[in-house]
C-alpha cells in the first residue's frame, strides 16, 4: 500500500489551491458569514484533548450560536449526558472547531479558534430557554471562519426528504445500551421512555 508521507507528496497529487479556496477565509465573523451562523440550528463542535479528538452535535433554535462581536462566538451547553467530553477537551486544550449546517443549504460554514468556558452569572442568564440557563457558555476568539463548498452535501443529496432513512431500520439506543451492557442497561423499556424524559430535559 502507498502512504502519502509528506506534505509534498500531497502537493503533486492534488496541485495548487484556487483563489475561491483562499479569498474566503476571513479572520473575523463577516456580515455575510453572519446571516448564516443566525440562521443555522445546528453545529458541530471539534475539540481536542490528551486522549484525542472529539466531535460533538450542538443544536437548538436558529441562532443559537450567539455573536458577541465579529472575533467572539459563544455557544451556550445545554442539557445532555454529562458526559462533559467537549468541554473537558476545552478546559485543557483551548483549540476548537466549529461546523454549521442549515437545512436546505448546500454551504457548510467553518469556524477555527480557541475558547475558554464561563460560568457568569449573567451570561448564562442571558442564555435562558423556558427560564432554564444553561451550565456555561463556551466563549470562541475566532482565528478563521470560512464556508465549504457544496459538493458533499450535493453528494449524500442530505437535504432530500425522498432520501431519508426510515428510523425503524436502525438500532435504537435501548438496543444499543443492552447489547453493550449484557441487558443491564437501555432495551426497551429504555426506549419507550426516553422521548418524554428528553421532552422534560430539553433545556
Amino acid at each position: 500500500m502507498s502512504v502519502i508521507e509528506t506534505v509534498e507528496q500531497l502537493e503533486a497529487i492534488y496541485g495548487v489551491t484556487n483563489d475561491a479556496s483562499t479569498v474566503k477565509v476571513a479572520d473575523h465573523v463577516t456580515p455575510l458569514y453572519r446571516i448564516f451562523i443566525e440562521k443555522a440550528p445546528f453545529a458541530a463542535l471539534a475539540t481536542i484533548g490528551p486522549e484525542g479528538i472529539d466531535c460533538s452535535p450542538r443544536g437548538d433554535l436558529p441562532g443559537f450560536v450567539r455573536i458577541h462581536d465579529p472575533k467572539t462566538l459563544m455557544l451556550p451547553d445545554r442539557r445532555g449526558n454529562n458526559r462533559v467530553d467537549s468541554l473537558r477537551n476545552i478546559v485543557r486544550d483551548p483549540r476548537v472547531s466549529l461546523m454549521f449546517l442549515i437545512p436546505g443549504s448546500g454551504n457548510a460554514i467553518r469556524a477555527n479558534g480557541r475558547a475558554h468556558l464561563s460560568v457568569d452569572s449573567e451570561l448564562l442568564d442571558s442564555f435562558k430557554v423556558d427560564g432554564k440557563a444553561p451550565r456555561s457558555v463556551m466563549v470562541m476568539a475566532v482565528d478563521e471562519i470560512y464556508f465549504q463548498c457544496a459538493r458533499a452535501i450535493v453528494r449524500s443529496d442530505l437535504w432530500n426528504p425522498d432520501k431519508r432513512i426510515d428510523p425503524r431500520t436502525l438500532p435504537t439506543p435501548g438496543q444499543i445500551l443492552a447489547e453493550m451492557s449484557e441487558n443491564k442497561v437501555g432495551g426497551e423499556e429504555y426506549d419507550r421512555i426516553w422521548p418524554a424524559r428528553a421532552a422534560a430535559t430539553m433545556w
